[in-house]
């Protein structure tokens, strides 16, 4: 994975990326927060009282990812936020000689965007793939800042990545290229149909300024699987992707099962991981409104 050589994302990434957040429904709003590991852009819609929805993005995928959940309808029952990982292809500018290292330290970088979008009490935060990963310690490590939490297709949360998928992925990550991203996201979803306007955004990632993207143990999940009375009352869903190659969904699903036995588990056949935001959006909107099972 190459490192950061610039913090200034090219006009075409920029152009691309505009492109997308044209298609969200409504008025977009982009705001960059202020965080102790650099400038934090958040993009919002829906209606500004209604219930906070903080989502985070699998790598590579930005914050744009989003935009057909909010379309679907999250953007009717929330107030979403949609945010670019520090680090990570988007608008996010890192801090010069502070980078996320360590979990610890994304848990400190979410303590200052939360505080910026909603300071006065629990959002309902939500991520996909990475992003899940990132959500999953946030709330393992502050249950009282998070009412609601939604895991969709958590990779490193509740099972490890198949090497398949890992030695399918090792050429994209170490020279990406917007052929070798097209390629594996073909191959990983089947060749299910995605967004254009978002495929054109991510070829332009492959000549984004990345870092190297924070790793480490799968998040200590006890404290969310307490009983109500012995912690802040936080309820947690968490969504598999059924055609999922980077685990074993089914295994995935058991796993969580076992480890937060008060939680919603559902397996959503029929999906492939990298699609799930974007082919998969009317379901995971039901989810985060509160309605039946996908």
């Amino acid at each position: 994975m190459s490192r950061i050589t610039s913090s200034a994302p090219s006009a075409a990434f920029r152009a691309a990326y505009e492109a997308v957040l044209a298609g969200w429904p409504g008025p977009v709003e982009g705001v960059d927060l202020p965080t102790p590991y650099g400038v934090t852009r958040v993009n919002s819609c829906g209606p500004a009282d209604a219930p906070p929805l903080v989502l985070l993005p699998g790598a590579g995928a930005t914050s744009a990812v989003w935009g057909a959940c909010a379309a679907a309808g999250a953007a009717r029952t929330h107030r979403v936020h949609a945010v670019d990982l520090v680090g990570e292809p988007g608008l996010s500018v890192p801090a010069a000689g502070r980078p996320l290292r360590t979990p610890e330290d994304l848990t400190g970088w979410l303590d200052a965007v939360l505080d910026g979008l909603a300071p006065h009490g629990p959002v309902t935060l939500g991520g996909h793939s990475y992003g899940a990963w990132i959500a999953a310690h946030h709330a393992a490590r502050r249950p009282a800042r998070t009412g609601r939490l939604v895991l969709l297709d958590p990779t490193g949360v509740f099972a490890g990545l198949r090497a398949g998928y890992v030695l399918r992925a090792l050429p994209m990550l170490l020279r990406p290229t917007p052929e070798r991203i097209r390629s594996f996201l073909a191959w990983e979803t089947g060749g299910t149909p995605l967004d254009p306007a978002w495929l054109r955004l991510r070829d332009e990632t492959a000549r984004f300024p990345t870092a190297r993207p924070v790793t480490g143990p799968r998040p200590d999940l006890a404290r969310l699987a307490e009983p109500p009375a012995a912690r802040t009352d936080l309820r947690v869903d968490v969504l598999f992707a059924g055609r999922a190659r980077c685990h074993d969904c089914d295994r995935a699903a058991r796993a969580a099962r076992e480890a937060l036995p008060g939680a919603r588990i559902d397996v959503l056949p029929g999906v492939a991981h990298h699609a799930l935001p974007l082919t998969a959006a009317a379901e995971i909107a039901r989810l985060l409104a509160g309605q039946d099972s996908p």
